[in-house]
């Protein structure tokens, strides 16, 4: 017989079950976990060996915890993922407000219906998944919606006097008894509601109005905040803060593979642009490096930070950007151009906080930027550095390329509604890029080589080597000294 299957309290005594406080439920099952080694909060990359263990640890102390960190580095994600620490099903008494345990109730009704029914009190299960909480910290949350307030219709329904504590009617800490309860943006609560949460921390008490009641109640509270918060809108107070078992610090990708695994992992395209979109690597890489290069920029403001979601929009805006492209085009399958980042700008202008130069510079600019700054800051991973200073008649492998354009009487344009096949043929024309693609990425399929050669026209572009032209229909590419020497 299934434990969940049990419906009484005798039932509940003769099957042996015994019960567990939420804080040694996640450590047992942590334990068991990592005996087994099996998977522990599962989709969180990047913090391996920085955060997972110290919030394992933290489970291992049976501490509350808080999780501070800037905005996208999933705090309230991994504080969900804490619900696969808990046991499947647990016994409630059945018609309690606050999850009573059958065991060990607290609460008058759970109290008054054991001594009523005594073995035959029903008892029903509740499964993980409705152990979870949460609550966005706002200005205008009040202690009657975290703690409880008491209840005028009930106490004139029920006829009690505003004296008997059946007239309470609990908030939300108190239903989520036996439950994770995350409160998100812990600063933004108005210190005076921080204050309500002291004797819950520590003394297991609740004081409701005119009421102290002894509710011991059987929590694990996660808190989350911004550190931009403490300085812009609030913070945390210290008596709270030190009823606080663990803060632990959570930070941004370090590097580009772990940053794309995300970005991959959370993107929501459709099927049809999986199918007929094909993304070439090195756009992956550029897509991330974008996010690294905003969050080193003097122009964006690093105490806001740049969320993950930042390359996650961005990416999915990228996939629509060549989808567009290509159904204008009529063409059935398409591969993502450097010039489709173009399209990732509003991805990027509605993520970022700007200071006051990039106020001045325009968020558009700035976000266009990036991408030149990021095609610059990748290039010498796969190509030889371009020097700013050479020797006099010292040969640049980049010279030829150069030439070709300074040679080429024809305008070179990248139409933004050019089909695939005339998109090829034209960088196809530039023969130098092919032999600079040779020599230094002979392994490189023809399909990825086309965005590889765009790539490097934008890097020369970047090093002043070229200049490059934005018009209503597409980019321009030339030598910038030729029409001037024409000119003479």
């Amino acid at each position: 017989m299934k434990i969940e299957n049990i419906s009484t309290l005798g039932a509940l005594k003769k099957s042996g079950y015994t019960s567990r406080s939420i804080k040694d439920e996640l450590r047992d099952n942590l334990i068991e976990k990592i005996k087994r080694k099996k998977p522990i909060f599962t989709g969180i990359h990047g913090y391996e060996n920085t955060v997972i263990p110290e919030l394992q640890r933290a489970i291992l102390s049976r501490h509350n915890i808080n999780l501070l960190g800037l905005r996208g580095q999933a705090k309230t994600r991994l504080a969900r993922l804490m619900l696969t620490l808990l046991d499947e099903y647990i016994p409630v008494v059945e018609g309690s407000e606050i999850n009573d345990d059958p065991l060990n109730p607290i609460s008058r009704y759970a109290k008054e219906l054991i001594n009523e029914k005594g073995d035959n009190t029903p008892i029903s299960w509740m499964h993980r998944s409705e152990r979870f909480a949460e609550k966005l910290a706002t200005p205008d949350v009040t202690v009657a919606d975290i703690i409880g307030d008491v209840d005028p219709i009930k106490a004139a329904n029920l006829k009690l006097s505003y004296a008997d504590d059946r007239v309470i009617h609990y908030g939300m800490i108190p239903r989520a008894n036996r439950c994770i309860f995350v409160i998100n943006e812990l600063p933004d609560l108005q210190a005076r509601i921080q204050v309500a949460l002291f004797n819950i921390l520590q003394e297991g008490d609740i004081q409701i109005r005119g009421f102290k009641l002894r509710l011991p109640l059987d929590m694990q509270f996660v808190f989350t905040a911004n550190p931009e918060d403490y300085t812009n809108r609030g913070s945390i107070i210290t008596p709270l803060k030190d009823r606080i078992g663990s803060q632990i610090l959570t930070h941004y990708p370090d590097d580009i593979e772990t940053a794309k695994r995300i970005t991959q992992q959370e993107a929501k395209s459709d099927y049809r642009q999986k199918e007929n979109i094909h993304v070439p690597e090195l756009a992956k890489d550029l897509l991330e490096q974008i996010v690294f290069e905003a969050r080193e920029s003097d122009f964006i403001d690093e105490k806001s930070g740049v969320s993950a979601r930042l390359s996650i929009t961005a990416f999915e805006n990228l996939l629509s950007t060549a989808e567009l492209r290509a159904l204008k085009a009529g063409d059935a399958k398409t591969t993502v151009r450097l010039s489709d980042f173009l399209g990732i700008i509003p991805a990027i202008t509605g993520k970022v906080e700007l200071v006051y130069e990039g106020e001045q510079e325009g968020a558009a600019q700035v976000a266009y930027n990036l991408i030149g700054d990021a095609v610059k800051s990748l290039f010498p991973e796969f190509f030889p550095k371009i020097e700013k200073l050479r020797k006099q008649n010292e040969e640049s492998p980049y010279d030829p390329i150069v030439s070709w354009f300074f040679n080429n009487t024809d305008e070179f344009e990248l139409l933004d509604d050019l089909r695939d096949k005339a998109y090829k043929s034209l960088l196809e024309s530039v023969s130098p890029l092919d032999d600079l693609l040779g020599e230094h990425q002979p392994k490189l399929s023809k399909k990825e080589s086309y965005f590889v050669k765009e790539f490097v026209l934008w890097a020369l572009v970047e090093h002043k080597l070229l200049s490059k032209y934005r018009f209503t229909e597409g980019l321009q590419f030339k030598d910038p000294y030729g029409s001037f020497i024409s000119d003479l």
